[in-house]
């Protein structure tokens, strides 16, 4: 299994300026430098998988493939067990067509109704392409509860209504270096520089 020597430059598939800055430092101890697909002008590819991890090797293969550079995706979403784990794959797109987060969390406030079951998860899935087409994807979870009213101005998505296990505090109410610590998004990270970078 092929892995990424400190120095490598991978391109990022995704056109989200934070995003670049949030996978920068994540990678900036390996030595790995990172530039996005948007720099390079690369078209976004339809998601069209059912899973984290579909979805992730359809984006990570076309900049890989596009750039003729190790390309790095991630997909991620929300999944909440009373609504059968939605809405998962499709957490953006329940803000509708401007992605509007706080439409979403209405939306998910409103369609769990007065059920008490409260459990939640954030999942991330990374997935690593070369231009050859080989892929190796990670998976990374942090389960808790879903809380309303949403509280707490940092983070983005549906940070403001998730309680991690362990803490009484939103992903929204933390710094980003403690919702790193214990997000699904770290915890891919955490497996993704095991499995797929030199030490």
């Amino acid at each position: 299994m092929r892995r990424l020597s400190r120095g490598s430059k991978i391109v990022l598939a995704s056109h989200n300026a934070g995003k670049l800055r949030e996978f920068s430092t994540l990678l900036a101890e390996s030595g790995i430098t990172v530039v996005s697909a948007g720099e390079l002008n690369l078209p976004e590819p339809e998601e069209t998988a059912d899973t984290f991890v579909g979805n992730s090797e359809i984006k990570a293969l076309a900049a890989a493939r596009a750039s003729g550079m190790p390309a790095l995706a991630d997909d991620s979403g929300f999944c909440v067990s009373a609504l059968g784990g939605q809405p998962g794959v499709y957490s953006a797109r329940w803000g509708g067509p401007t992605k509007d987060m706080s439409i979403a969390m209405e939306r998910v406030h409103r369609e769990m109704g007065d059920t008490t079951d409260h459990d939640a998860s954030f999942v991330a899935a990374l997935c690593l392409a070369w231009p050859d087409g080989e892929t190796q994807s990670v998976v990374g979870e942090c389960h808790g509860q879903t809380v309303w009213p949403p509280r707490g101005e940092q983070g983005h998505g549906y940070d403001p209504m998730f309680v991690p296990e362990g803490e009484t505090r939103t992903f929204a109410e933390m710094a980003e270096n403690e919702k790193n610590a214990l997000s699904h998004r770290g915890r891919a990270f955490e497996l993704f520089l095991k499995k797929c970078v030199e030490g």
